[in-house]
Parts: structure tokens; sequence; C-alpha cells
């Protein structure tokens, strides 16, 4: 998208000026893959093709050639901007990752189930006794738990937070005191993302917890529908239950593997805590 599309929809009140020198401030987080300003060239067939210059408009048509920003972009546009559209960007840009990350998955399983059917049936036994060792090697970490596989999803949960070694960063909108008995046995630091509104969490138990283990900050941002567990700087994960509900209806946790998607979710997460 160009700036100025992007300046109309996060209603910028300096119009292309504002995005532009979003970018000018930060120009570590807009690589040339995030980001780049149009040549002559692609400037003068995009313009012949699509585009005219507003003389009567308040900011008098384009005298620069135009920046372009690819969807990475757009996504690191909307934190640095912060305004409520910005933040409204960002959300549907997470929702529609998770539902992307959900259609691949059952894409690639009927993929497999369709391949297993073309070869022979050693070759059929091979690639069952492959998925087979995976799955057990990741049991413990995804997957989906069903009604009633409370310890299972439980024990899941605690494997994932133990392979923190630096930090933890929790984002559950309806944590409660068991967060507090989970993480009290993790030696890292822990940051608990949550919503006030929602939270059951009281601040003289986490008071009197921190006065014990001092290894926990509680942030509070509404900004947040699903639940994630976030290896600081490594690995992100995503819980379809809060942990104060897991194991009473089906659901899943998956790890989310989109080398970009995942470096831009941890960016995000570090605004939010510096905020």
């Amino acid at each position: 998208m160009l700036d100025c599309d992007l300046a109309e929809l996060f209603k910028c009140k300096n119009w292309t000026k504002e995005v532009n020198q979003a970018v000018k401030n930060n120009p570590e987080k807009f690589p040339d893959r995030f980001s780049w300003k149009l040549s002559d060239n692609d400037f003068s067939i995009l313009r012949s093709k699509i585009l005219t210059s507003n003389d009567s408009s308040n900011y008098g048509g384009r005298r620069y050639n135009p920046r372009v920003f690819t969807e990475q972009g757009i996504y690191m546009l909307a934190i640095i901007l912060r305004s409520d559209v910005a933040t409204e960007v960002s959300i549907r840009i997470m929702d529609a990752f998770v539902a992307m990350r959900n259609y691949i998955s059952d894409s690639e399983m009927r993929i497999v189930n369709l391949e297993s059917k073309v070869f022979t049936l050693d070759n059929e036994l091979g690639k069952i006794n492959k998925v087979l060792e995976g799955f057990n090697k990741n049991k413990k970490l995804t997957g989906i738990y069903y009604t009633g596989e409370i310890y299972a999803a439980y024990s899941a949960i605690l494997n994932i937070f133990s392979l923190a070694k630096r930090k933890l960063i929790i984002i559950d909108s309806f944590a409660d005191k068991q967060i507090l008995d989970i993480i009290s046995s993790l030696k890292v630091k822990v940051i608990l993302i949550t919503d006030k509104k929602n939270s059951y969490l009281k601040q003289i138990e986490i008071d009197k917890y921190n006065e014990e283990f001092n290894n926990l900050k509680v942030i509070y941002n509404n900004s947040f529908h699903d639940r994630f567990f976030i290896i600081y700087d490594k690995e992100v994960y995503h819980c379809g239950s809060s942990i104060n509900r897991i194991g009473y209806k089906t659901f899943a946790i998956n790890k989310l593997s989109d080398i970009a998607i995942l470096n831009l979710f941890i960016i995000y997460n570090k605004e939010i805590i510096k905020s």
C-alpha cells in the first residue's frame, strides 16, 4: 500500500508527512523488505494508470515519490503510530494470522493423508512411524486437548513455561491465582499481560507473591483476545484457552512458526511493555 492510502486509513492529521516521519525516526524498524520509495520510472507508470495530482486538495498534490509498505511494514507502522485505528489494524492482522495458521494446519494434514495413499504399504508404514515419532516428541507442548484432559493440558503449559531461561511473557486476559501457583517454581522474570476488567487477580495477591518470589510484573492491556506464551526472543505459543479453564472444553496449543510474523509479534509486545 502507498503512504497516502495508509495516511487516510490511519486518519493521520498531517497526512503522508506523519507516515514518512515515522519511518524516518525508526529506520531500523523499516528494512527494505518492509518499505521503500518508488523510483521515478515506477512512479511514472503507476501515476499514468491510477494516480492524479489533486491541486485543489489541502496537500497540493504529490511533490515527491510515494513510499510503499508491505504487509509487515503496515503492521510495524501501526505499532509506531499508536492511534486507536492503528491498534485496531494490529488486532485484525493477528486475528488473520491465527485464522491462516489454522487453515494451513488443516491443509497440511489433508496433503499428508493424500500422499500416504499414493505410496506403497512399506512407504506408508515408514511415513506413519515418522509422524508418530514427531507427534510423541511434541505432544507435551502442542496439540489438541479434548474436554476432560485437564492434567495433559496443564502439563503441556508447564513444559512450555519451563523452556524459558531468561524471561517469560504470559498473555491471558482472564488470569487468576493459578498463574501465580505455576510461575512460583520458575527461576526467570515473568511478565503477565492481562485485562484489568476481566482478570481475577487481586493486587494484594500480586503484592504478597512478589514479597516472596519477586519475579512478576503485571501489565494491564485490553488489546488481546487470544492467549499467548512468549519464550522471550525465541518462541511464541498460541493457546486457545485461558489457563484457569484448561481442560473444560476442547482447545489447541500451537507454536507460531512463521519467522517474520513471529518477530513482529515479539516487537509488538516489546512496545506494550515499554509503554
